[in-house]
C-alpha cells in the first residue's frame, strides 16, 4: 500500500502526468467527467471500507460518525452496468447506532434513496430534490455518498494544465440543485476528482471538495480522505477511510429493504 500526502504536497498530484503523452490527444469534458466519476464511484466490482467523519462547526466543535459503507456495482455479461448499491452502516455514536442510508444508483433516471431510523423504527424514502440536503448532519449531501452522475450535467473543458483536467460543469436541470455550476481539478493520471467548487450564478464560491490523501490499495487509487468545506457558515467536515477491500464479493440482495432493519453484521468492518 502506497500512501500519497496531502493534495497540496502530494508528489502523485504535482508531478506531470503520463497522460500528457497520449497519442490519441485529449479526451472530451463528457468523456473526462466519466473517467472522473468511474476513478472516484466505480473502482473494482464492489467494496467496502469503514469511514469516519469528523464534523467540525465554525467554532471549532466536532461531532463524529462512525460507519461502514458497502457498494455493489450492478453487472451484466460481466461489465458494469453502470447502475450501483450503496449501503451505509452508522456504528457511532449511540444516538444514531443503527441507522441505515441506502442507495439504488442509475445511470439515466433519479436514484432511489433510502433512510431508516431505528428510534422511529422508520423507513423514509428521501425525493430528488433532498438530494443535495445535508447527509447526516454533515456539510456532505446525500447525493455525495453515492456521487453525481456525470450525464446529469454539460461539462465544459476550461483549461489543461501539465497536471489536471479542469472542467466547468453545468446542471441540464438546474431546478433540481442549488449551484449554478461548479469547477473539478480532474488528475490527468488517475483521473481523481482532487478538488471541486461550488458556485452560485452571482460567481461566489459557496462549497468546496477538496481530496487529503490518496493511497494505492489492491491496485486502485484510492481516496482515503477527503474534506467538504462550507464556505459560508464556516465549518467543514471530513472523511477518512481505513479497512478498504474490493471485490469482496456482496450480493445484490444485500441492499434491499429487508437489510435496512436487519444490518448484514458479518460484513460489517466493526467486529459484530
Amino acid at each position: 500500500m502506497r500512501a500519497v500526502p496531502t493534495l497540496l504536497l502530494a508528489a502523485l498530484l504535482l508531478a506531470p502526468a503520463a497522460a500528457n503523452a497520449q497519442s490519441g490527444g485529449a479526451p472530451s469534458p463528457l468523456e473526462i467527467a466519466e473517467r472522473a466519476e468511474q476513478a472516484a464511484y466505480y473502482q473494482a466490482k464492489d467494496g467496502r471500507a469503514r469511514v469516519q467523519m469528523d464534523i467540525v462547526d465554525a467554532q471549532g466543535r466536532i461531532r463524529e460518525r462512525t460507519m461502514t459503507i458497502l457498494r455493489h456495482d450492478m453487472m451484466k455479461n460481466g461489465e458494469q452496468t453502470g447502475h450501483q448499491r450503496f449501503y451505509v452502516y452508522f456504528h457511532e455514536p449511540a444516538d444514531i447506532r443503527d441507522t441505515v442510508f441506502m442507495v439504488h444508483k442509475h445511470p439515466r433516471t433519479n436514484d432511489d434513496r433510502w433512510l431508516y431510523l431505528p428510534a422511529l423504527d422508520l423507513v423514509r424514502r428521501i425525493a430528488a430534490e433532498d438530494e443535495r440536503s445535508s447527509f447526516v448532519g454533515s456539510d456532505y449531501f446525500y447525493e455525495d455518498v453515492s456521487g453525481r452522475g456525470a450525464n446529469e450535467d454539460t461539462h465544459t473543458l476550461k483549461e489543461t494544465t501539465d497536471t489536471y483536467y479542469v472542467l466547468r460543469s453545468e446542471p441540464k436541470q438546474p431546478g433540481l440543485v442549488e449551484f449554478d455550476h461548479y469547477i473539478s481539478y480532474i488528475h490527468k493520471e488517475t483521473f481523481i476528482p482532487v478538488q471541486v467548487n461550488y458556485f452560485k450564478a452571482d460567481g461566489t464560491k459557496y462549497r468546496q471538495y477538496t481530496v487529503d490523501k490518496v493511497e494505492t490499495i489492491e491496485g486502485h487509487p484510492t481516496v482515503v480522505k477527503s474534506t467538504m468545506r462550507d464556505l459560508r457558515g464556516g465549518g467543514h467536515s471530513t472523511l477518512t477511510y481505513t479497512q478498504v477491500d474490493y471485490n469482496v464479493g456482496l450480493s445484490a440482495d444485500i441492499f434491499t429493504e429487508r437489510y435496512l432493519r436487519n444490518p448484514p453484521r458479518g460484513l460489517l468492518t466493526s467486529g459484530e
